[in-house]
């Protein structure tokens, strides 16, 4: 007879959801719905890993959960079974089951990652066993001091590490003590919002630009000013010969967001010129500054700045993965003191063991060949994703040339709305942005922000883009 076990639906292999916890979580819903009954036996873990191609100890984990909360009871060489005495009803009411409730309730809660997804790294090609490897470390090496809270500013050997790689990758010269971690960019943006503008204050962002700096700097009662991108980047002398004076501009000076140009040379100057003129500062958002595939990433607009008035902003999020929530910001010498002050009351520290994981990543050299692997990749999938959505859309479109970044840029040769495109192409499954949402004062021509990075091959591409001329 077929135990129920074997009618679980099957391992993903290729899922960021470790394989212990697929199993922890394929056990539990069928226990909880009703499929493995209380007092029933489970196959032993020598046996499971035997039909599963699994090593041993993996199974042993999943069971040691299932254990440890009472799902499962081990009787020694009678084998393991369901928990006798379990409310199975409790578990898991009826009205709270579906069809699909094998699937782990951490996977099912959560967003699908559809096709073209923006700002989403290439998942499949992340180092996981590395990764694994370095956690297992760390959580080893964990002292009962490590368990304490976690210093607002950031653990001291990341914020080493991360300032050694931007002196070698990016060329910024900084100590560990102008690094600050925090969890993400929206994080970074307020701690600089609060540590020096005050409400009311003007700042210069990019239009079309990043659509959650405006909505932040609003949020936080910011008077916001668009200013103009073209082919070099912002228009920075449409800023400086602005009437009202500014505190403050916030630029994606590498790869423009969402137009992928990089802000010229004469134009890092003169805005550099500005905020030293009129004391303002300049924040930098350099989110994915190493994916450069027509030559050697630019220099930082930070490497530039001698007069202290650039606030850099990093994330791990485009480079490793988005579920990790690890961002930094590099601050000038002179503001070390007051961003101390600041993250006192409003940083709350980002976990130390994720810290501590990445910052033996850095330092043993993976993170630099992780980047030097994912820019090749990238620079070949970005290839094979405009090669198959031209064979399908043909004429009717044209793919914008960029020097870098993580999606593409498809503008429609003839008259169409980008924003009813993207709700029937959400409709059908696919991931994609209208241009015409990041522009503030509705200038920005109509096209669709599409991310390759998860576009593994030309024939997906090809029939992606057939899918969207049905939509059309």
């Amino acid at each position: 007879m077929t135990h129920p076990i074997n009618n679980l639906s099957p391992l993903d292999l290729t899922s960021p959801e470790p394989i212990y916890r697929q199993i922890y979580w394929r056990f539990r819903a069928a226990i909880t719905d009703g499929v493995l009954t209380p007092g029933e036996r489970i196959p032993a873990a020598r046996a499971l890993a035997n039909e599963l191609g699994l090593a041993r100890g993996t199974i042993d984990t999943a069971y040691s959960l299932l254990t440890a909360e009472g799902y499962i009871q081990s009787r020694g060489q009678a084998g393991t079974v369901v928990a006798p005495g379990i409310d199975v009803s409790a578990l898991s009411p009826p009205a709270q089951r579906s069809a699909g409730s094998a699937t782990s309730p951490a996977i099912r809660h959560k967003a699908p990652v559809l096709p073209f997804q923006m700002a989403l790294p290439a998942l499949d090609a992340f180092p996981r066993k590395i990764w694994a490897q370095i956690g297992a470390r760390c959580v080893r090496a964990t002292r009962i001091p490590d368990m304490a809270n976690p210093s607002v500013y950031g653990l001291t050997s990341l914020r080493s590490a991360i300032a050694t790689y931007l002196q070698v990758a990016r060329g910024i010269t900084c100590s560990p003590a102008q690094v600050f971690i925090t969890s993400g960019y929206r994080n970074t943006l307020s701690l600089i919002t609060h540590a020096l503008l005050t409400p009311g204050d003007r700042v210069f962002v990019e239009d079309p630009g990043y659509l959650p700096t405006r909505q932040l700097l609003e949020h936080l009662q910011m008077e916001v000013a668009p200013i103009a991108v073209d082919r070099d980047g912002m228009r920075v002398e449409d800023a400086v010969s602005h009437s009202t004076r500014a505190r403050a501009a916030v630029v994606t000076p590498a790869h423009q967001s969402p137009l992928c140009v990089s802000l010229s040379l004469p134009r890092r100057l003169q805005l550099l010129e500005w905020a030293s003129r009129e004391q303002a500062w300049i924040v930098e958002d350099d989110y994915d500054g190493e994916y450069r595939y027509i030559s050697r990433p630019l220099p930082a607009l930070k490497s530039l700045d001698r007069d202290g008035r650039v606030l850099y902003c990093g994330t791990f999020s485009k480079v490793l993965f988005p579920g990790i929530r690890l961002a930094y910001l590099v601050v000038p010498p002179t503001q070390v003191e007051r961003f101390e002050q600041v993250s006192q009351i409003f940083l709350g520290g980002c976990p130390e063991l994720t810290q501590a994981i990445v910052a033996t990543f850095v330092t043993d050299g993976h993170f630099a060949r992780h980047i030097q692997r994912m820019r090749k990749l990238y620079g070949e999938r970005r290839e094979m994703t405009a090669r198959g959505l031209s064979k399908a859309l043909g004429d009717l479109i044209r793919i914008d040339a960029q020097p870098g970044g993580m999606h593409l840029i498809l503008r429609f040769k003839e008259p169409q709305s980008d924003r009813l495109l993207v709700e029937r192409l959400q409709q059908a499954g696919i991931y994609a942005e209208a241009l015409s949402d990041w522009s503030i004062q509705g200038q920005a021509d109509s096209a669709l922000l599409l991310g390759f990075a998860n576009i593994d091959c030309e024939g997906s591409a090809e029939q992606l883009g057939r899918r969207i001329l049905e939509l059309m």
